[in-house]
């Protein structure tokens, strides 16, 4: 039994905290640890340097959420079982054994083995709101702060939904696609703990951006979505009532109604009262260390959030009006590597006249097209750093291929040399992301074929299906992790059969 760890960041100094206390777990030869560590790096490309912990590969998403970020980190491991971490949680004395005893008793149909969440709280005072909000995560159904799901099942439904960008709902839709592809899940024994992070006094506000992504669960699963879910009831219908009263109020001084002006403004404030009660109640009060900036917070909060939450589903409403499509979705969009995918590879080829297709390359294009889909180019040409080309020899060598095997819809070259750290070169997902946004689709809905191991990287970090096409230069440990996923062909021919949608010629 193998596993991996796979751990979404955005950068938060409780990473390097997590990581070593993964690393202080105690190992044996029949439980050994983890076989790759994947630290999925989700800040954005020109922001921030390159994430470099001890131990562990790095992934960079470019910022595209959680659910992006997770389905790179277990696409590019080949552990049979894949453990989601959260970057702020901490690992106890003892957990790595009790994980090797959750999976080690996890029935055949088991799809995923939860971790019991502990949320530590102040001893001297009760629990702020933002701490009581945290700690709910103690009741949370198959919440990925800690969460271990078979590759297979992963693979099995497409991973997560990368249409939610934000946490707390991506992990609850997962978890319902599992048991409704016939797969079990359950709690496990072991526990984690989840310190409450830092956070300012409109946190609570900002939070309520996940409005949006309630809307898609409603639109993909109907009005019963919560139960399905098991994401609990919610306030989202006081929270309409009170914007409405609110509403009532403007609308009324507005056209100078007073009835409705005064009806408004009482219920107005009696619904925010109610809420204001209600966060405060159990949470400090007077002789409690901090309770005046507490109660402040909640009454300046409380005034806001009702509207804000609305405001943002209503967001969402108009966004998934209608029915969402399921997920995963059809590739629109291929994206090919050039030299060795396309044309037989002559190193640093600024020529021309040296360009040769591989056997049957058009084709097999001119079938893609006629199957509606977009086709593009994206390729590495770090001759042009290294001063070897010049980006006009590129562009001839470009319009060559282009006659040869017919049009491109985008072409995507990344000049740079690999010492440069550019977020475009493969296997950065700079080239697969901008090509795709070029053409109009989702990464989502993008398949890239190339020859070397970068090229799927380059995939799987953007979100892009991908898969390798090996040549004589290929790797043979490339070549082995491909088809350990599913991702290997043999011909261009077999490859583009393997993304084409059901149907497509």
């Amino acid at each position: 039994m193998t596993w991996s760890v796979v751990v979404p960041t955005v950068g938060r100094p409780s990473l390097d905290r997590l990581l070593a206390s993964l690393a202080a777990q105690r190992w044996a030869d029949d439980r050994p640890g983890p076989e790759r560590v994947v630290v999925v790096d989700d800040r954005p490309f020109t922001a921030h340097e390159p994430l470099r912990p001890t131990g562990a590969r790095v992934v960079r998403t470019g910022g595209r959420g959680p659910a992006a970020a997770r389905n790179a980190g277990w696409r590019s491991v080949t552990s049979p079982w894949v453990v989601f971490l959260d970057d702020d949680v901490l690992l106890p004395d003892g957990w790595g054994d009790a994980l090797h005893e959750d999976l080690a008793h996890a029935a055949a149909d088991v799809a995923g083995s939860q971790a019991r969440l502990h949320v530590p709280l102040p001893d001297d005072r009760p629990p702020t709101d933002w701490e009581r909000s945290t700690a709910g995560l103690e009741r949370a159904r198959w919440a990925t702060a800690d969460m271990a799901y078979r590759r297979d099942a992963l693979a099995a439904v497409g991973g997560f939904d990368e249409r939610f960008p934000r946490a707390y709902r991506e992990d609850a839709d997962l978890a319902l696609r599992v048991r409704q592809a016939g797969w079990r899940l359950e709690r496990g024994r072991r526990t984690t703990h989840h310190p409450v992070r830092p956070a300012d006094a409109w946190v609570s506000v900002r939070v309520q951006r996940g409005n949006a992504d309630d809307a898609l669960l409603r639109a993909r699963y109907g009005p019963g979505w919560r139960e399905l879910t098991e994401a609990g009831t919610g306030r989202f219908v006081p929270h309409v009532a009170t914007s409405a009263a609110a509403l009532a109020t403007l609308g009324g001084a507005a056209l100078r109604r007073r009835p409705l002006t005064v009806a408004g403004a009482v219920a107005w404030l009696a619904l925010t009262a109610d809420l204001t009660g209600r966060r405060l109640r159990p949470g400090t009060g007077p002789g409690d260390a901090g309770w005046p900036a507490e109660w402040a917070r909640m009454v300046s909060t409380s005034l806001v959030l009702p509207v804000v939450a609305v405001v943002h589903r209503l967001r969402g409403e108009a966004r998934w009006r209608g029915a969402a499509p399921a997920w995963p979705r059809p590739v629109r969009a291929l994206l090919l590597d050039r030299d060795g995918t396309l044309v037989h590879d002559v190193p640093y080829n600024g020529d021309p006249d040296a360009v040769r297709p591989v056997d049957g390359a058009r084709e097999v294009l001119d079938r893609v097209r006629a199957a509606g889909i977009r086709v593009g180019l994206v390729s590495n040409q770090s001759g042009v750093a290294r001063g070897l080309l010049t980006s006009a020899q590129v562009d001839a060598v470009n319009a060559r291929v282009a006659a040869l095997l017919g049009p491109f819809d985008v072409v995507r070259v990344c000049p740079h040399a690999p010492e440069d750290g550019c977020a475009c070169r493969k296997p950065a997902p700079g080239m697969v992301l901008d090509a795709a946004a070029a053409l109009g689709v989702a990464p989502w809905e993008c398949a890239v074929v190339g020859d070397i191991g970068a090229d799927l990287d380059a995939a799987v970090a953007a979100g892009a299906r991908g898969v390798l096409v090996p040549t004589p230069s290929t790797r043979p440990a490339e070549v082995a992790a491909a088809a350990a996923v599913g991702a290997l062909a043999d011909d261009l021919d077999a490859a583009v059969r393997l993304v084409l949608p059901v149907g497509a010629p």
